[in-house]
C-alpha cells in the first residue's frame, strides 16, 4: 500500500519566495527583505509571480517526501524528474526476504488474471531466494579459499549475491524512498504526472503530494495540477475528454485541504 508522508519543508516557504521576488522587483537591502512581508504581502507577490510567468523565485522552496509501497515502475518515471534529489532503497544493500509487490488495479479487477500474477510473483520470489543462497554459498567457498575468515567471508559474500539476484526480481517489486524537490520543480512534476494520461501509480503519488503541500503552501500552489487546469488540454488530439471532471476534481482537493 503506498504510503506518501511530508516528512520537512522550507520554513515559511511562501515568505521565503516571496522575499526572493520582492529583491528582483525592489531596491530592497537583504536585511530588509522580510521587512512588512506579512501572510496577505507575501500572497500578492505569489500571484504576481503566477501572472507573469517568473518562476525562478520558487525554486527557493523545497519540499522532501517520505515514500513507500510503491513500485520499481513507479521509481523508474519518477527519476526523469531531474531536478530532485533522490534516496532510494538499495536492492544491492537490502537482502528482500519479504518479498513484496505492488498489484495494479487492472489486473486486481481480473480474477483470472490476479492469480496468474500472484503465481508470478510468488515464483520470482522464490528464485531470487533460492539465486541469493547460491550466490553466496559458491562467493563464501572462494572467498575462503583465498584466505578470509568464514564470517568475514559469508558477509562479503553476502552483498556480492545481493547485488547480481537482484536482476531477477521484476518491476513489481516494492520500493521506498526520499524525495525532495523545490516548488518549480513540483509544479511540473504536477503538471505531467496529475494527468489523465499519466500512469496510474505515478498519478495516485502526484495527487496525494499534492494533497500535503497545498495547505503548507495554498497560494504558492493555487494553480498546482495537470495542465489543463487553466487553459487547453496539452496533451492536444491525445486529450483524455474529461477536462471538466479533472478541473473539478482539483477544485474540489484543494478545497478539501484548505478547510483542514
Amino acid at each position: 500500500m503506498m504510503t506518501v508522508r511530508l516528512i520537512a519543508h522550507t520554513p515559511e516557504p511562501e515568505k521565503v519566495v516571496a522575499a526572493a521576488a520582492k529583491l528582483c522587483y525592489s531596491d530592497a537591502h537583504i536585511e530588509d527583505l522580510l521587512d512588512g512581508l506579512d501572510a496577505e504581502k507575501a500572497a500578492r507577490f505569489l500571484e504576481m509571480l503566477s501572472d507573469l510567468g517568473h518562476a525562478s523565485p520558487l525554486e527557493h522552496a523545497s519540499f522532501t517526501f517520505g515514500i513507500e509501497g510503491v513500485s520499481r515502475t513507479l521509481l523508474a518515471q519518477i527519476t526523469r524528474h531531474r531536478i530532485a534529489s533522490f534516496s532510494v532503497q538499495s536492492q544491492r544493500y537490502v537482502r528482500l526476504d519479504d518479498f513484496r509487490y505492488v498489484v495494479p488495479p487492472e489486473i486486481e479487477a481480473i480474477p483470472e488474471a490476479k492469480a496468474a500474477f500472484l503465481d508470478s510473483m510468488k515464483e520470482d520470489a522464490a528464485r531470487y531466494l533460492d539465486l541469493v543462497a547460491k550466490l553466496e554459498e559458491a562467493h563464501t567457498a572462494r572467498l575462503m579459499e583465498e584466505g578470509l575468515p568464514e564470517k568475514q567471508a559469508r558477509a562479503k559474500a553476502s552483498k556480492q549475491a545481493n547485488e547480481d539476484a537482484r536482476f531477477v526480481l521484476p518491476n513489481a517489486c516494492e520500493t521506498k524512498m526520499v524525495v525532495t524537490m523545490n516548488a518549480r520543480s513540483l509544479l511540473n512534476f504536477f503538471r505531467l504526472r496529475c494527468c489523465e494520461r499519466a500512469q496510474w501509480e505515478i498519478r495516485a503519488l502526484a495527487d496525494e503530494m499534492l494533497r500535503l503541500v497545498y495547505p503548507v503552501v495554498p497560494h504558492l500552489f493555487r494553480t498546482a495540477g495537470p495542465g489543463c487546469l487553466e487553459g487547453p488540454c496539452p496533451e492536444g488530439k491525445m486529450c483524455c475528454g474529461r477536462t471538466a471532471q479533472v478541473r473539478e476534481k482539483y477544485a474540489q482537493l484543494k478545497a478539501q485541504e484548505a478547510a483542514r
